[in-house]
């Protein structure tokens, strides 16, 4: 009886492997009685997600033949994979051929399962079949000519894990919530452990293939569900109540993202209404690639956009006075209800981006842009120019008192701006700390404002070296990138004389006109209003550059129809209908009230 149980495992397992054989695209063409005679020879084994198949410099043993889970490729022995292989496909077919050592590294993303043909079993098998060594040999220069065309392998990030951080957090609604946000964008399935705790890892690889996103749901703790959970995924979403106490997340969560290269984020659960100060206590808990804030349903859809690379960052670029075009390109963007989920800026661009991040309204950024820059002259505190003409003082007073204590870290917006670094000669990024000393450095046109001294760095405006920073949002990937450039294309008009102020406005946006061109080709939609009559430092022109920078964009804007765009908000009954109309049914109330 025993014997007639190995013997029945034994064909089951050699059908088993004639099937992924067969299966396998590569191999179409190649004989029935070959392919048996792989099954026979070949072995079955396992792998578990972050196992090494073999490293660089192996000696090669064989062809393997991925039947599920998902395998890495890399030609340094480490992250970030430049190639992946996916189920009912080949791999070490490379170093089988040339006899030589394996020239890249291959390790498993996924609990994997693989069928080991052995060197001398692949050699038998093409001495008897033209169509195997065919098959193998096209397979090489499928692989060598997406290699010299240098086009990349690596998938989008499909697979995402949810990780509470304690079991306060109502982990079944966020998850049922991203969920639906993934469905909008292809087919998506939601993962517990009740489902899924009992299958294999073929079962984990055919949902992966039957979906186009995938969400697990682990424990807040060390268990082998969460172990298991972490295994299989692109990206790991630690999920915080803002106000809550930190607490340490499982070791398996760091693991897989050292181990296997599986990206962590951070959505910070803001339950209802927005915790000041709390991203950066939780930022010290674990490093992570970004972090997202959820205060609201709505901003579940922002997160899953940027979590699946199809979220929309605009970039805004420096030009003195002809920067308010901005207002007008941001006011016609949410008239068009396309979403703004990622911003960033230089110069002048910096300074309205970060208003945009901070959720302020269009109504309120007119108030405090003109307050600040229309109002009052925000660059006369002048001095005798040791370092630079003006102290600089005001600036610094103006932002602080429009910005306050916020940390760039805390904005609900996903936010970065750019200073140049005279230290280094390079591009700093502000990505952290106070967001109106950034700015402060953003805006500080050498010359006319002192520069800012953080620890070895002396940061400038950034203009002089990257006025439209379309790379550094694109570095983020946040899916479709809107640049808007007012950089003037010509700095001077022709006046004969130029005051100090003028020349070296001027002279910062000439020094990095050189890169204007490439950032602008770096956009996916390019916003450029026509501005040939607001000079730099005319900042009387903010109503006109604004309506400028709105009746153009609101034209463009129509012709991409393929941009993102945000379903129409319900309808609801409400007596009023827009600002003006609440502010004077206020006033209403307020003078019946004066006179009862």
């Amino acid at each position: 009886m025993a014997l007639e149980e190995e013997l029945s495992s034994t064909m089951q397992e050699m059908r088993l492997g004639i099937d992924c054989l067969r299966s396998c695209a590569d191999l179409t063409l190649v004989e029935a009685s070959v392919l048996e005679e792989l099954a026979a020879g070949s072995a079955h084994f396992s792998l578990p997600a972050g196992g090494r198949l073999f490293e660089v410099g192996a000696a090669p043993d064989g062809v393997y033949l991925l039947t599920s889970g998902r395998l890495g490729i890399s030609a340094t022995g480490s992250g970030p994979w430049e190639a992946e292989i996916g189920a009912g496909e080949l791999v070490g077919e490379v170093g089988w051929l040339l006899s030589g050592p394996r020239t890249v590294c291959a390790a498993a993303l996924r609990d994997s399962e693989l069928l080991w043909m052995p060197t001398a079993l692949m050699e038998s098998a093409t001495r008897k079949s033209t169509a195997l060594s065919l098959a193998m040999a096209r397979l090489c220069a499928r692989r060598l000519q997406r290699t010299t065309r240098g086009l990349r392998d690596v998938k989008r990030a499909r697979v995402f894990v949810i990780v509470p951080n304690n079991v306060e957090i109502d982990v079944a609604e966020l998850a049922t919530q991203l969920v639906g946000e993934f469905a909008l964008a292809g087919a998506a399935e939601l993962v517990w452990d009740v489902r899924a705790s009992t299958h294999t890892s073929a079962w984990f690889s055919r949902i992966e293939e039957l979906n186009d996103f995938v969400v697990y749901v682990a424990d807040p703790t060390e268990t082998g569900w969460t172990r298991q959970c972490c295994r299989q995924a692109d990206v790991i979403l630690l999920a915080g109540r803002a106000r809550a106490e930190v607490q340490p997340w499982p070791i398996s969560v760091t693991d897989a993202a050292l181990n296997r290269g599986a990206r962590m984020e951070l959505a910070l659960l803001h339950d209802g209404s927005f915790a000041p100060g709390a991203a950066g206590r939780w930022l010290k808990s674990v490093p992570v690639a970004w972090h997202h804030h959820v205060v609201g349903p709505t901003d579940l859809g922002r997160v899953a956009r940027l979590l699946t690379h199809r979220g929309v960052g605009l970039v805004l670029s420096g030009g003195g006075a002809r920067g308010f075009a901005h207002l007008g390109v941001v006011r016609a963007l949410r008239e068009a209800r396309i979403p703004i989920d990622f911003i960033g800026g230089a110069s002048i661009g910096a300074i309205l981006a970060a208003g945009v991040a901070m959720g302020w309204s269009y109504e309120e950024m007119l108030v405090r842009y003109r307050r600040s820059f229309v109002d009052t002259n925000p660059v006369n505190d002048y001095t005798f120019p040791l370092v630079a003409l003006t102290r600089g003082r005001k600036v610094s007073r103006l932002m602080a008192q429009e910005y306050g204590d916020m940390l760039i870290e805390d904005l609900p917006l996903p936010y970065f701006c750019v200073s140049a670094n005279l230290a280094t000669g390079r591009v700093f990024e502000h990505r952290n700390g106070c967001l109106w000393e950034a700015l402060r450095a953003a805006v500080a046109i050498p010359g006319v404002m002192p520069p800012i001294f953080r620890g070895d760095d002396i940061l400038v405006d950034g203009a002089t070296i990257n006025n439209f920073p379309v790379d550094i949002m694109q570095s983020h990937s946040p899916g479709v990138v809107i640049g808007c450039d007012v950089g003037a294309e010509r700095v001077h008009t022709g006046k004969r004389r130029l005051n100090i102020f003028q020349i070296l406005v001027y002279s910062g946006l000439v020094n990095s006109a050189a890169s204007a061109a490439a950032q602008r080709s770096l956009a996916d939609v390019l916003l450029k209003p026509p501005l040939v009559n607001v000079d730099l430092l005319n900042w009387q022109a903010f109503d006109r550059a604004i309506e400028a920078g709105y009746a153009y964009a609101a034209r463009v804007l129509d012709e991409h129809t393929a941009l993102p765009r945000l379903a129409a908000p319900a309808v609801q009954n409400r007596d009023v209908s827009s600002l003006e109309a609440e502010l004077e049914k206020r006033a209403r109330i307020s003078s019946k009230a004066a006179a009862g």
